[in-house]
Order: structure tokens, then sequence, then C-alpha cells
């Protein structure tokens, strides 16, 4: 490779990585653990998803429902949680103006007739009224696409979060494509060699680039699907104008990404019983090998209502299947059908080769701890490509004013990054104690500790002594998250393996890993002497 192209490689590479490095950071750290969404869910509630049914109780969801909320003209979307412990319910505003009281002759006030979103555990089949909760597992989901920044007044076609994480993931695949280049020549000679007694510069070079030549084709897979996950409001608006002449809603729909459903009202009330367990059962049974994605109910009781269900063939019986049925109830008639095990489409194959290589969701428990292991490789990457920066600029010939900023760069980035563990583990242990949770308890236990921890290491400004106090506290509080569990819950980690609860179990087992690793990692640095950077 001649000089020039070295040089625009290199320096494209490094610019690009110097930009997005804080936000991937936090991209890969918490979507890593986001693959154990529902176990996270599961070990805040202690409730395992083992005592979950294979079709849950949805008669009793609509039942509770109707104890606050008039049913009567409503259309109901229902989106299970990917673990099956619970769904979202997201109810239009009634149709029906007659009903004045609800079922137990309380009176109705307009937010009761009115829409309503409600997120809904079945395993302890309490009244959904009560389930406006926001879980940890929930937060750090929306945390990996930095849904959290929408609330920035910012909008560009789509939520300002979203819009720079798309931006991220593009940047991101841009630094894969020129370190890959870079480093193309060194491959072969270099491939896997780490040489963990040398010199810090030397033992962070080597963590970069193999790390980074070993996690290439997983980190790509991820840059694509997320940028086509986030940002698909690019790809598809040139196509809308073009094709369906700005009609996004028919483009959608075409592409089975949203499903219009139109029912008129007839103000009778319905004749025939509806059994909505029945109803999926019976429709699961058709569909051996098929999981329920969505169901919706259109004017629910009146003698119009239909009701339609969507559902995903496993991956292990067809790893692109999609299916529906629409029916009406006071009939029985099957209005709309396909099969998600025999009625694969093109499109079908698209989406769900999107979904399932983004989320890991097709392999089961090793999946999930490969892909985890992937996106935190991701984020040793990052910190070790943030240390070759900085040691390549940290010399007597570059003047002290950039040197400086280098620093403080740096200084910033590390703070930023290395705070997440030990913040993660200690909003764990406060979820865990606190008597009621929800979106903003979460928010300012996370984010006013993050911001804390970050001031303090920023005023520090001491990386060395910096990285020495991220892995004490991180063993700690990683250490904390298995000892709450079982102080609190009574779900010591001898017990949940006796009762076979999994979900609980792994999340005490990963974050007793995450210690020991945080405490080797303490030590290994204590013993090893090496560069330091003070205060500048």
């Amino acid at each position: 490779m001649d000089q020039r192209r070295y040089n625009i490689y290199f320096h494209t590479h490094t610019i690009s990585g110097i930009i997005t490095a804080a936000l991937l950071y936090i991209i890969f750290f918490a979507g890593s653990l986001s693959f154990f969404k529902k176990d996270i869910t599961s070990w805040q509630r202690g409730e395992s998803t083992a005592n979950i049914p294979s079709i849950p109780d949805y008669n009793h969801l609509l039942d509770s429902l109707a104890l606050r909320y008039n049913m009567m003209g409503r259309d109901l979307d229902f989106y299970p949680l990917n673990g099956g412990d619970g769904t979202h319910v997201y109810m239009s505003a009634s149709k029906d103006t007659s009903t004045v009281v609800k079922t137990d002759g309380a009176p109705l006030d307009k937010k009761e007739q009115g829409r309503a979103a409600i997120l809904y555990h079945f395993a302890n089949l309490e009244n959904a009224a009560q389930q406006h909760q926001y879980d940890m597992g929930e937060f750090l989901y929306r945390l990996h696409f930095l849904a959290p920044l929408n609330e920035v007044p910012i909008r560009i076609g789509t939520p300002f979060g979203y819009l720079l994480a798309g931006i991220t993931a593009f940047i991101y695949l841009f630094a894969l494509i020129t370190g890959l280049f870079l480093h193309w020549n060194k491959i072969k000679q270099n491939f896997f060699l780490f040489r963990p007694r040398a010199n810090w510069k030397t033992i962070w070079t080597d963590l970069h680039t193999v790390l980074g030549v070993i996690g290439l084709p997983f980190h790509f897979i991820f840059s694509i699907t997320g940028i086509i996950l986030i940002t698909n409001f690019l790809l598809t608006t040139p196509f809308s104008h073009l094709l369906y002449n700005s009609d996004q809603a028919k483009m959608f729909e075409e592409l089975q990404s949203t499903k219009t459903i139109t029912v008129s009202y007839q103000h009778q009330p319905l004749e025939a019983d509806f059994d909505m367990n029945t109803f999926i059962a019976s429709t699961l049974d058709r569909w051996e090998g098929g999981k329920v994605s969505r169901i919706y109910i259109r004017n629910f009781g009146d003698q119009s209502m239909e009701v339609s269900l969507e559902a995903k063939a496993l991956p292990s019986v067809n790893f692109a299947g999609t299916g529906y049925i629409r029916q009406k109830v006071a009939s029985g008639q099957i209005l709309d059908f396909k099969s998600p095990t025999t009625d694969t489409t093109y499109i079908d194959t698209i989406r769900s080769l999107i979904y399932h290589l983004h989320f890991g969701d097709f392999g089961g428990r090793p999946i999930q701890i490969a892909f985890f292991l992937m996106g935190i490789m991701g984020c040793a990457i990052i910190l070790s490509g943030i240390m070759i920066w900085l040691v390549a600029r940290d010399k007597n010939i570059v003047s002290p004013h950039k040197r400086k900023f280098n620093f403080w760069t740096t200084n910033i980035f590390l703070s930023i990054c290395l705070s997440m563990l030990p913040v993660t583990a200690f909003t764990l242990v406060c979820v865990k104690l606190a008597p009621s949770i929800d979106k903003t308890f979460i928010y300012q236990c996370f984010f006013l500790s993050w911001a804390a921890l970050t001031s303090y290491f920023l005023l520090l400004r001491n990386l060395a002594m910096i990285n020495r106090q991220i892995w004490i506290l991180s063993t700690l509080t990683c250490l904390a998250v298995p000892f709450t569990n079982g102080l609190h819950s009574g779900l010591w980690i001898s017990r949940t393996w006796e009762m076979r609860q999994y979900d609980i179990l792994f999340i005490d087992v990963l974050f007793l890993a995450l210690a020991v690793i945080s405490a080797f990692a303490y030590f290994t640095i204590s013993l090893k002497k090496g560069e330091t950077f003070e205060k500048k």
C-alpha cells in the first residue's frame, strides 16, 4: 500500500473512531446487556418466566382491564414481550358513548374513556391498572439506541436519539471498513498476535488489532442491521416518493411492517362469547412451531368485533416465517390467513434475517452469550483505540496545548465509558430495593449517579487512578447484585438453581463473573508497571 492511501485510511479511521467513541461505547455496552433483557426483567421482579404458561391468560388481562376502563367499542393492540412474560397494551378511545359506569358500578371519567398504554406482566395476574411499570431491561434496551435523547426537541424526520444512533452506526461502519484496509497487509503476520508482557502501548495496539479482526464479521453485521433498523426512513423515503406518491403508510403496508385494520362500528352488543385464550391456542395448534408476535382487536364487544393475530415461526422450524389470521368473532369466519411455517415470502426472509442477526434471538442462550461477548469485545476495541490515540500523541514534539487537549479528550471519554459498569450494577441494586419503580426513578438513579461518578473522575485528572478505582467500584457493585437479590428476595444462587429459575440465576451469575473479572483487572493493573498519565 502506498503511503498516500495509508495516510487516508489512517486519518479517516482515527477521526471516525474518535468522533463516535463515547456514543459507540454506550450503544455496545447497553446493547450487550440487552441480549438478556427478559432475564433482567425477571431478576428485577423476582418472578421467573418458568412460571408462565405456554399460552398466558389473556382472558384475565381483558377482565382486569374491564375493571378500570370502558372496554366497549375500543381497538386494542397487544405487543407481547420477547420472553412471553408480559405484553404492551395500547387501547384507542372508546367508540361507545352509552356506557357511563365500569363493571364494578363506579362512574367512568374521561381518562377511563380515552386512550391508554399499559405494560402488563402475566406472572402475578395483578390488575392491569397497577402495571404501569418500566423495568431495567427495557431501559437498557432503549438506551442502546439512545432513546432517552428523544426528549431533545429536534426532529429531522425521526426523533433525535434514533437519528443520532443511526448516524453513529453509519460512521462505525465507515471506521470498520477503513480499519480493515489499514491493517490488511498486517493481518497475516499479526493475526492473533498478543503480547501481554510488553508495555501498555503494545498491549493496547495488539488488543485493538486482534479483537478488531476477530470481531469484524459480527460488528459489520451489527452496524448494517442497526443502520437499517434505526434509520430505515432514510432508505425508504426516496422509494415512497418515487413509487407510492409519498404515501408511506401504503408502502409500509405492502412491506408488512404495519397492518391497517379498519372495521365499521355497528353499535350492537356482541351476542357470541369470545374466549381469547381459546382463539390463540387453536391458532397455534394450526401453526405448530409458531409464536405470537402481535394481537389486534377491533370494536371490542360490538357485533362487528374482529380479532387478528400475527405470529412468527420459531427459527428452528422456519428461520424467516411470519403469518397472520384475521377472524370475525360473531360468525367465526376467517377473513384473512397466512401460515408462518409454509407461506414464506421474500419480504419475510429479508426482514427476519435483519431482526434475527441483530437481536440474536435464534439460537437460545449460547447465541445470546456469543453476541454479548462480541458486544463487550466492541467496548474493549473502543477503549484500546482511545488509549492508542493518546499514547501516539503524548510526545515532547507535540505542543503543550495540543497534549493538554488530547489528555482532556481521553479523560472525558474514559470517565464516561468506564463509569457505565458500576453505574449499571448500582442501578440494578436500587431498583431491587425500591418499593416502587417507574421510568423517572430509573432515569434519576442511573443518569444522576453516572453524572456524579463521571464528574468525580474528570476532576481526578489521573487516568491510572481512574482505571484502578473503576475496577474496584465495578467489583463491589457487581458483587452487590447477587447479594442484594439474595438478601432482599431470598433468591440466592443455590435456591434459584433448585427452583430452576434459570433466568434469575443467569443475571446473578453474570454479575458475579463481572465482579471476578473486574477484580482480576484491578490486580493485573496494580502489579504491572507501565505508563501512567497524571494531571495535565
